[in-house]
């Protein structure tokens, strides 16, 4: 399929799906209970997880990995790095609180690579007031969200659930947007399977992230 094509499909796609398919599931499952969730972080060190380039970003300050510095990707890889935890279907959530100006991501089904913006996967925005316009809970260059749904200097909640095609994204318990990739679609930016990964994305942002869990989906 033609990426202009693509991309027209994909618009009206969004449109039809917010309010159907598994929906009303979502909604529920956004407010019940954490049970089942893993937590990908212990709120103390950053083991299971390996930045790329310029570690120095990263760092855990009270319970919370902060991200401030140059350009680095932290994945999250698990206990063993020689079998890095691959999640496919899933239900993640993180609580997040941008700085005036921060820009970050979320990244999923994504793959460990050594330097650079990640080729693979999704990234979900997390950005409330940066000079990019593309707002916390957009599926970068896919689905764009220009309202932030949260104000900086202020916790809130971040989800993302993942089944089959079809990714919706969640902020306080606000369901944002469903999308169902289309079939068809070729290339790397596509679901499949992978690692999750936080960004920082330049020196002036800075994130705090905590309470980050997911929960394996059938």
């Amino acid at each position: 399929m033609a990426y202009a094509e693509w991309r027209s499909v994909v618009r009206g796609l969004v449109v039809a799906a917010v309010f159907v398919a598994f929906g009303a599931a979502a909604g529920s499952a956004a407010r019940g209970q954490d049970s089942g969730f893993e937590p990908l972080f212990d709120g103390k060190s950053l083991a299971g997880w390996k930045a790329n380039e310029n570690a120095q970003s990263w760092k855990v300050v009270d319970g919370q990995i902060v991200c401030h510095g140059p350009r680095s990707h932290l994945f999250y890889i698990g206990p063993d790095e020689a079998h890095p935890a691959e999640f496919t279907n899933f239900h993640f959530k993180a609580d997040v609180m941008t700085k005036p100006a921060a820009n970050s991501g979320i990244f999923f089904h994504t793959k460990l690579q050594p330097e650079g913006w990640p080729a693979h996967g999704y990234e979900m925005q997390v950005n409330n007031s940066q000079g990019d316009p593309v707002r916390t809970g957009s599926l970068y260059n896919v689905v764009k969200n220009f309202t932030p749904p949260a104000p900086d200097n202020t916790w809130f909640t971040q989800e993302l659930i993942v089944k089959g095609k079809a990714i919706q994204v969640i902020v306080n318990e606000k369901m944002l947007f469903e999308f169902v990739e289309p079939d068809g679609v070729t290339g790397t930016r596509k679901l499949s399977s992978g690692l999750f990964a936080l960004q920082a994305h330049d020196p002036g942002s800075v994130v705090h992230y905590k309470n980050i869990r997911v929960k394996r989906l059938p």
